[in-house]
């Protein structure tokens, strides 16, 4: 038997406006990083509705970071100061390590009937690797693999590993876990978790239970205190443990479930920049405002 990971903190996401007003949802951010190291950010932008998406983010930079763009629903039109474009569709991810520094733009579109959604994750990059070489994985929807279980879940695998079958994404250096997995009605989903990770599960359709249902459920498990019904835009993040274990009663429930390595390091942080000292930072903003930014 593992040990089971439980509930730490349950938290929802809040609207905010980003970019060049551009409406999302922000599931968390700065003031939530020291519980979530080596995650930064993550932003839910879902919307059927043009003008709430469609100013996008104009050209920007990022140093010392990673960002991951999984997209459901439309498109993601992106081009940096090192020439590359590109566009990233429903179904698709985009894990852009920036390094060094990268400037560069991303310009949503919706789908025929104005539909535009998906997440955007900031991961750090430690110390060591604050400066590494800018880097794509571009990695279309037919290029993700999809485990499906006995008992009819089903696991898109973007990284990290599930039952032999690997994710396309590589070589990161937080050794992280990305995957979409949907949990039918009446059924539970047990995985295997590394002890020391940092992991959090974000809810993006249907609700589920953490911890698990038992099945069948007791009769009176909807007045146990500590199960808790957890739906959709709303966050889980665990305590240690090896093993995570979710279940549903009528209700299926989708989920992204990521993991990732603590880094234990000092932050410096301001805007789309992140470095380990407030030297760094004002080097690396001096550096964009002299145009010498990208190496």
């Amino acid at each position: 038997m593992g040990k089971p990971r439980r509930i730490q903190k349950v938290f929802q996401s809040n609207p905010v406006i980003d970019g060049a007003g551009v409406r999302l949802n922000r599931v968390f951010g700065f003031t939530e990083t020291p519980i979530l190291d080596p995650f930064l950010l993550l932003d839910d932008f879902r919307s059927a509705i043009p003008d709430h998406y469609i100013r996008g983010f104009p050209w920007h930079p990022h140093r010392g970071i990673e960002t991951i763009t999984y997209m459901l629903d439309g498109s993601v039109e992106h081009g940096d100061s090192m020439g590359n474009k590109g566009i990233v569709s429903s179904g698709d991810v985009q894990w852009m390590t920036a390094g060094s520094g990268i400037i560069h733009q991303e310009m949503p579109k919706g789908d025929e009937n104005g539909k535009m959604g998906g997440f955007q994750l900031w991961a750090n990059l430690p110390a060591a690797d604050k400066m590494m070489k800018p880097r794509y994985q571009d990695v279309s929807s037919n290029q993700i693999p999809q485990v499906i279980l006995k008992n009819g879940v089903t696991i898109n695998v973007i990284c990290g590993e599930v039952q032999g079958t690997k994710g396309p994404v590589s070589d990161i250096v937080i050794d992280p876990e990305y995957l979409d997995i949907q949990v039918p009605a009446h059924q539970s989903f047990v995985h295997p978790t590394k002890t020391g990770d940092t992991v959090f599960a974000y809810i993006i359709d249907g609700q589920g239970y953490f911890p698990p249902l038992l099945h069948p459920p007791s009769p009176d498990w909807k007045q146990d205190p500590a199960i808790q019904t957890i739906g959709n835009g709303t966050l889980v993040l665990f305590e240690k443990g090896t093993e995570l274990t979710v279940s549903t009663d009528e209700h299926p429930m989708r989920f992204l479930l990521i993991s990732g390595r603590p880094l234990h390091e000092t932050i410096a942080w301001r805007g789309p920049i992140v470095m380990n000292t407030q030297e760094e930072l004002e080097q690396a903003f001096l550096e964009f405002q002299n145009g010498n930014f990208i190496k």
